[in-house]
């Protein structure tokens, strides 16, 4: 664990340095939200906040995935070559490689949707970055191809239910790691809609894997996460209220589909369930507003998702983002009782 804390202080040192030059060069490049599909709903609570954040930069999901994946590459072999100890749960190089490939591939389609929208490469009218179905499919195949690599390369094909035990998926476990991946990348990228709400939860919820990966044994993993980790702090304290930095799309997809890749190496997909709650709950009130408007041409919420409901009841942006933090310690606290018991 000493190793693993030297770690995340050298990864939030390293972020830390270069942060501010990157938030400055955002602010020079004018890498701002113009339009988006939440704005574009026809609530004074949802328009104003959005106005109110129309000059922040976002892209600083970026910064932390490509230092994070830097430094992991050669953070194991340098440790190896030093002397220490690396257990693991899966074939090494294998583990790793999943590891890269849900953090950069959805990365890079975070980071095309944020170009595409932010320097409005798309003229047509409505127009809110790259197509949702689009995006939707191009998830689903990463979805799947991670699925995949889960279930042959490392062999993952169950899930353990606490007071159940473990349920056999065979090779349908691909869609069902493909839909726990998409369901999380949007998810978080749904709820980064306020100054600390998405980066604070997800900085609360990798300090509870990291106490499960530890538990495990598995190396590589809680040296990524401890990466991971010291990146985001560095980040939250520029996106905190009032926020000067956003994540953008580039950071909330590849954070979430790789928060829900953590939750399914660690063999607690429940956990990841319970843990990652929030998330759900918010990318949920979103989805189902969608589907009740097409479906019954009227809307099931006032405003979705839920944390814009609960600015427009009257609660103040830090309240709603304080709150939810509280209740993502406590959810954490839950997720890793469950796991032990």
């Amino acid at each position: 664990m000493a190793i693993l804390l030297g770690i995340l202080i050298i990864s939030f040192i390293v972020h830390a340095i270069a942060i501010v030059p990157f938030v400055n060069f955002l602010y020079q490049l004018k890498f701002f939200k113009n339009r988006t599909a939440v704005s574009q709903e026809k609530d004074d609570t949802a328009s104003s906040h959005i106005r109110s954040k129309a000059l922040t930069p976002e892209g600083g999901g970026l910064l932390i995935l490509v230092i994070t994946s830097l430094i992991f590459s050669f953070c194991i072999p340098l440790l190896k070559r030093l002397g220490f100890e690396i257990t693991h749960v899966y074939p090494i190089n294998d583990e790793i490689n999943i590891i890269f490939f849900t953090f950069i591939s959805f990365g890079l389609l975070g980071l095309y949707d944020d170009i595409v929208k932010f320097f409005e490469l798309d003229r047509q009218e409505g127009y809110t970055g790259l197509k949702t179905r689009y995006k939707f499919l191009i998830q689903t195949v990463l979805g799947l191809i991670i699925g995949a690599m889960l279930f042959i390369n490392l062999g993952i094909d169950i899930i353990y239910v606490p007071f159940l035990g473990v349920l056999h998926f065979g090779i349908w476990f691909i869609p069902v790691a493909a839909f726990l991946v998409v369901t999380f990348a949007n998810a978080i990228n749904i709820t980064d809609g306020m100054d600390g709400l998405a980066s604070g939860l997800l900085m609360i919820s990798l300090f509870g894997f990291l106490i499960l990966s530890t538990s495990i044994l598995d190396t590589p993993l809680s040296i990524f996460i401890a990466l991971w980790l010291g990146g985001l702090i560095a980040f939250l304290y520029f996106n905190v209220f009032p926020a000067r930095l956003f994540l953008g799309d580039v950071g909330a997809l590849a954070f979430g589909a790789t928060f829900a890749m953590v939750g399914i190496l660690t063999g607690k997909v429940i956990a990841l369930m319970i843990i990652g709650l929030p998330f759900l709950i918010d990318g949920f009130s979103s989805l189902i507003q969608i589907l009740w408007v097409k479906i019954f041409h009227r809307r099931i919420l006032p405003i979705a998702p839920l944390h814009y409901l609960l600015l427009k009841i009257g609660w103040s942006e830090p309240k709603i983002v304080q709150r939810a933090w509280l209740v993502g310690i406590m959810l954490v606290v839950f997720g890793i009782w469950l796991s032990i018991i």
